[in-house]
Parts: structure tokens; C-alpha cells; sequence
């Protein structure tokens, strides 16, 4: 039992200095430089779960749905982040040209609602992914979770659902919730969503691995930690 024990601390030594290492490179990829003992000073805010609303900026009418049905506005925002620990944001990075219109429209609306999470990152249908993984580490490096989720913006999310669902899972580290699928791997390139890096997933006819359709999946706070690292 002694060894057993040891290596849960072992594990759970691991996994704070993953956080810690996460948090130093985000810092550091965001051009702040902070001395080592600022660094283990640095306090998170603490959090249940950090609701990532993946936004675009022509996608006002969309995000002012959502606030008009099931994402509280104001006030009721801020009290539900204080005492329920559920963080809302609308996720979006800046224009190609910094400072534009587009870019203003967004620092607007942000002055009136106080609900978007900017990234340094460069809007692009083609970059979705990457803005993802940045998602992931900047909430890592300024909200403790116990999970991060992301949801597009065209979904409408029942919050007492979906905070119920994660509660289940509390006590499990490295939790990948979501609606999982898989499907065949296109390899012809007349297919719409062909894939050029087909070969990595073996001969023709081979599937994906399972995983979480796009629009909505959660992580735990481990599997935030390692993106960030790896990202």
C-alpha cells in the first residue's frame, strides 16, 4: 500500500508540474516575462468549467442569440462565474489587419457585454484548429478548471445539464466528453473531405479514431494542461 501510495504522489506531482509548465510557456508565447518566484506566486482563478463559445466576426447575430436565451448577460454573468465557478466567454482571435474594422467591432461589443476571450491568433476558417489548441492553453493559463469545453457558436446549451454531466465525471482525470464518432478515411481527392495525409491511418478503407464531432466536446483539466504543453 506504502508503493501504491507513493506513486499517486508521484502522479499528482507530475500532473502540477505539467500545469506549471503550461502556464510558463503560455506566459511566455504572450511576451510577458516573469521572474520564477513571480511565476509560483501566479494564482489561477479557480473554476469548475471555462465554456468556450467558438465565434467568427461576422457572427454577431449569433452570439446575441445566445445571450438573448441561455448565456446570461451582465451582472448575472459575473454572479454566476463567482458562485457557481461557470465561466462563460465568446473565443476569437483578430483580423488580418490589426486595429481594423472588424477588429473595433469586436472591442465594441466587448465594452458593452465584458464575454469574449481575445486570442493572438489571426482569423481563418482554415486555422480552426489551431485556434482551438490556443483556446485550450489560454484558458489553461488563466482559469484552474476541472474542465474546458468548446462549443460553437450556433449551439444552445442547457447549463444545468451540462454542468450535471460533468459533475459525474469529477473524480476521473483525463476525460474526453462529447458526442463521439469515426468514419473512413477519404483518400480519393475528387472527395469533399479528403484527406492528404490519408497513408498515416493505413491502407484504403481504414477509419478515424474515435472522437468528439466539433461543435461541442469537453476535456478535464489534464488533457488542457498537456495541449498546452504540446501545443
Amino acid at each position: 500500500m506504502g508503493e501504491v501510495h507513493k506513486t499517486h504522489e508521484a502522479i499528482n506531482t507530475m500532473s502540477t508540474l505539467e500545469m506549471e509548465l503550461a502556464l510558463a510557456r503560455t506566459v511566455q508565447s504572450n511576451g510577458q516575462h516573469y521572474s520564477l518566484e513571480k511565476l509560483a506566486n501566479h494564482t489561477l482563478q479557480k473554476a469548475f468549467v471555462v465554456i468556450g463559445i467558438n465565434t467568427a466576426f461576422s457572427s454577431r447575430k449569433r452570439r446575441d442569440s445566445l445571450r438573448q436565451t441561455w448565456m446570461p448577460k451582465g451582472e448575472k454573468l459575473r454572479k454566476l462565474e463567482k458562485e457557481k465557478g461557470i465561466v462563460i466567454r465568446f473565443v476569437i482571435g483578430h483580423s488580418a489587419t490589426p486595429g481594423g474594422v472588424l477588429d473595433r467591432a469586436v472591442d465594441s461589443e466587448d465594452a458593452e457585454h465584458k464575454d469574449f476571450l481575445r486570442l493572438k491568433h489571426v482569423e481563418g476558417y482554415h486555422e480552426l484548429s489551431t485556434k482551438t489548441r490556443l483556446y485550450f492553453s489560454t484558458a489553461v493559463s488563466i482559469w484552474d478548471a476541472e474542465f474546458y469545453l468548446k462549443v460553437d457558436d450556433d449551439v444552445h446549451l442547457n447549463l444545468g445539464m451540462l454542468t450535471s454531466t460533468l459533475a459525474k465525471y469529477r473524480s476521473k482525470p483525463r476525460i474526453y466528453i462529447g458526442c463521439m464518432k469515426s468514419g473512413p478515411v477519404l483518400s480519393q481527392k475528387e472527395d469533399k473531405y479528403y484527406e492528404p495525409e490519408y497513408r498515416k491511418f493505413g491502407e484504403d478503407g481504414n477509419k478515424y479514431f474515435r472522437h468528439a464531432t466539433g461543435q461541442l466536446y469537453a476535456i478535464s483539466k489534464d488533457l488542457a494542461a498537456y495541449i498546452s504543453i504540446n501545443s
